[in-house]
């Protein structure tokens, strides 16, 4: 298919793709420049898999696909039985191949995730506590040519350690027919055999060269070392933020507002008189929970703050929760939206989540906006969030690790409080409802959208397409070589109608009327592109008036030296 140059804001061309690559819908555009293995390490029962599976759960919400690969999981379907520590005795030789081959069986398929079914990170999670086995692992890597990231989780306070078997080890399918004192004694022998192997990684001599973070006593204090690029840095900032401490979170809507009860979306109306009665519920409530320290936070919108006066509390004003920003289709209904912009209402039916509105924003955009707020979140305590319904479905959808297909069809009713209480792996939901009645404002995926036709496509807008899958490009890692792929794409998306010249070649112009330009060498050093440039054929205006044609004009890009690249 032709790519179309014109850049009008007003013109929108929709059409049927009946080729796409085979990709999954919830694979967004690629956020690393190239594939991440995180390696844990540390001793049993130090949090380790509860980094791993909070940290994917964070990846794949801002969308970097994410996985884990718990060796643990692939030992028990070795060994269908466990029978007790000395399993995980070194000096066991039988013991050790079983593990080592379980170990090599995940690192085969986290070859296969990051190179064959468009996974991004994948989290092995296994102990990895000595040097020889974090060799291996590189040696992995390196082969495949992916980046490796250390994650070191050391915990000396026997507290701590106690804590986590008492919560997450004794449920362990290990345990399952053993007393929880039987099972403490068991994995506190496991531990000492892990012990007598450990080499923790030395960012000071031998394990220098290595990207690692290592968290020390559950995030009281932090070593990075060689942090190599945009991703690894955010996942160093979100182990800065998270913390294990018990807390609340609460989240709602604002009270019904006038725009719903018209059944129009977006807008900044007041509280309705069931929205009011609404938030004198939500007093009541947060006095009932006798909760100390409770933050609240609103967006800037009139109906979040009108409900949180009423709680007579001091609360933030966040403009990331202000409600998604429908564009040209704020303060309309659906059934206007679709009168009046059908080709929009069909994109946004088809793809919730990637789809844009015009000026406006996408959920895949209010995922970004929301991050500072799921950051702050994590430092929290105990916190009251009143907010918007797609602001509310992002917010959930991470809490919950609902995938991007999901998240738009949370339902999120007014008048209804959300409490979450953070636990082992993931996090407890109950819904409250507050006995006050209230319009109903959720909307199920429509029935052409479940059964998936062939999706639509938008050219020629500012909106971007309604469409998961990146565009496949080869990488590129020169401004030269970026000069040359140009050059030799240049010739298969411009209209016939416009020419293209590479160095060395007569130009002859295919617009009628002029005359062709004589043939220009480049001067030495640069490379000669052809740029596109609109311009009227006509002056007439109105249903008749002719269509604007792209003009060629050179343009000489010189070729950067080592020197002056580095000073731009």
């Amino acid at each position: 298919m032709p790519l179309e140059l014109t850049q009008s804001r007003v013109q929108k061309i929709w059409v049927p793709v009946d080729h796409r690559p085979s990709l999954p819908r919830s694979c967004g555009p690629k956020l690393t420049n190239s594939p991440t293995v995180i390696v844990m390490v540390g001793l049993p029962a130090r949090g380790k898999t509860y980094i791993s599976k909070k940290l994917t759960r964070y990846l794949n919400w801002i969308g970097v696909p994410t996985k884990v690969f718990n060796v643990g999981e692939y030992r028990r379907e070795a060994v269908k039985q466990y029978s007790s520590y000395n399993f995980f005795r070194p000096d066991n030789e039988e013991a050790m191949k079983v593990r080592k081959q379980c170990a090599l069986a995940a690192l085969r398929d986290v070859k296969s995730y990051l190179a064959k079914e468009g996974g991004q990170i994948a989290v092995f999670d296994a102990t990895n506590t000595t040097r020889e086995r974090r060799h291996m692992i590189l040696h992995f890597a390196k082969e495949n040519d992916f980046k490796a990231f250390f994650i070191e989780s050391v915990c000396d306070d026997p507290t701590v350690v106690a804590s986590n078997i008492m919560e997450v080890k004794i449920s362990s399918p290990d345990y399952k027919d053993c007393n929880s004192a039987e099972a403490m004694d068991d994995f506190m022998k496991r531990i000492s055999c892990y012990e007598a192997s450990y080499q923790p990684l030395d960012p000071d001599k031998c394990d220098r060269d290595l990207s690692l973070i290592k968290v020390i006593d559950v995030g009281r204090r932090f070593l990075v070392n060689r942090v190599q690029d945009h991703i690894q840095s955010r996942i160093v900032y979100y182990l800065m933020n998270i913390h294990v401490q018990p807390r609340t979170i609460y989240l709602c809507r604002h009270g019904e507002n006038e725009h719903n009860l018209q059944g129009r979306i977006g807008g900044d109306s007041g509280l309705s008189s069931r929205g009011k009665k609404f938030a004198s519920a939500l007093s009541k409530f947060v006095e009932e929970q006798n909760l100390k320290d409770l933050r609240v936070w609103t967006s800037q919108l009139k109906s979040t703050i009108q409900t949180a006066e009423a709680l007579r509390l001091p609360y933030e004003q966040w403009k990331a929760l202000n409600e998604i920003d429908a564009g040209v289709c704020e303060e309309l209904t659906y059934e206007e939206i679709r009168d009046t912009y059908p080709e929009e209402y069909a994109l946004r039916e088809q793809d919730k989540y990637y789809y844009r509105y015009p000026t406006g924003e996408s959920y895949q955009d209010l995922v970004q906006r929301l991050e500072p707020v799921i950051m702050e979140l994590e430092r929290q305590e105990n916190v009251l969030v009143i907010c918007h319904q797609a602001v509310l479905r992002c917010l959930l959808a991470y809490f919950l690790d609902k995938s991007a297909e999901e998240m738009p069809y949370l339902k999120c009713p007014l008048h209804t409080v959300l409490k979450l209480t953070p636990v082992a792996y993931g996090c407890r939901v109950e819904s409250i409802y507050l006995n006050v009645e209230s319009v109903c404002t959720h909307r199920e995926r429509s029935e052409d959208a479940k059964k998936g036709p062939n999706p639509l496509m938008r050219r020629n807008s500012v909106t971007p397409l309604a469409s998961p899958e990146p565009t496949k490009k080869p990488r590129i890692n020169s401004f030269e070589e970026h000069v040359a792929s140009t050059s030799a794409a240049l010739p298969s998306c411009l209209p016939p109608e416009v020419p293209t010249q590479l160095p060395g070649q007569e130009l002859k112009s295919g617009i009628p009327g002029r005359d062709p330009e004589p043939p220009v060498q480049p001067l030495e050093g640069q490379s000669i592109l052809w740029i596109p440039r609109e311009v009227t054929v006509a002056s007439r205006s109105g249903p008749g008036a002719a269509p604007s044609i792209p003009e060629p004009r050179l343009v000489s890009l010189p070729h950067l030296s080592g020197s002056a690249a580095s000073g731009s």
